[in-house]
């Protein structure tokens, strides 16, 4: 069997809700935020060690999110942070407010989808699940990346940390999201998504069944367990 499962799933439970990360799960976040950066960094005319403003902002910008996850950071303050951080580092004389907001404004247009994203939601929506989005990105970003991307015609609601005003593992977003959904069994949901940190410990700690993707077959390094682990989307349809 080629899916790590914790529990036997010879006998598939009966799930029917299933909330879906979107960056690195869905969407490819890593392509979209290079691709966004050099098309900010081209506006801005900044034409030289493209590569190294990149790499760089990898970096930050995964440290930033993390501190969103943590509460120490407000998502307000990370859209123009992070690219403080980056700048500072290189003393660029230029306007962040105003490159920031044009970055937001090329991300939004990113919605390349991970290999067999398409496929998987697909398969899930033909299978009567009812599939949900649930992601601590931007509304205004994430909303249209889904919108333009393949998979908008499977999702029926689209959960983000704004509205609901946690970010995962916030168990209130997770709360928001059955509310969203007109959903209450906990049993009968499932959430599939890349991070340990937050989308695994934030179903683990609500009490709903938890699929780790982990494509790059990581080490389990936490003191909890997902129900289920997959390095393939493809690999879901061995449980639902």
């Amino acid at each position: 069997m080629i899916v790590s499962v914790i529990y036997n799933i010879m006998k598939k439970k009966k799930y029917k809700l299933i909330l879906l990360d979107a960056d690195n799960t869905l969407l490819d976040y890593k392509k979209g935020e290079e691709k966004a950066l050099r098309e900010t960094l081209n506006q801005f005319h900044v034409n030289e060690n493209i590569n190294d403003y990149i790499n760089s902002f990898k970096i930050i910008n995964s440290d930033i999110w993390i501190e969103l996850e943590n509460g120490t950071i407000t998502k307000e303050k990370l859209r123009i942070e992070r690219f403080t951080r980056l700048f500072n580092e290189r003393r660029v004389n230029i306007n962040i407010k105003n490159f920031a907001e044009k970055y937001i404004g090329h991300l939004k247009g990113q919605s390349d989808l991970l290999q067999g994203a398409a496929e998987i939601c697909a398969y899930l929506c033909a299978k009567k699940y009812t599939l949900s989005v649930i992601t601590n990105g931007i509304k205004e970003v994430q909303c249209s990346r889904i919108t333009k991307s393949k998979i908008n015609k499977y999702i029926e609601n689209i959960i983000v940390s704004e509205e609901a005003g946690f970010n995962k593992p916030h168990q209130g977003i997770f709360e928001y999201a059955f509310k969203i959904s007109k959903y209450e069994n906990k049993k009968n949901a499932l959430i599939i998504g890349d991070s340990l940190s937050s989308d695994i410990k934030g179903g683990y700690n609500f009490g709903i069944d938890t699929c780790w993707f982990n494509p790059l077959e990581e080490k389990l390094t936490v003191d909890f367990k997902p129900t289920y682990i997959i390095k393939k989307l493809e690999e879901l349809k061995e449980i639902l």
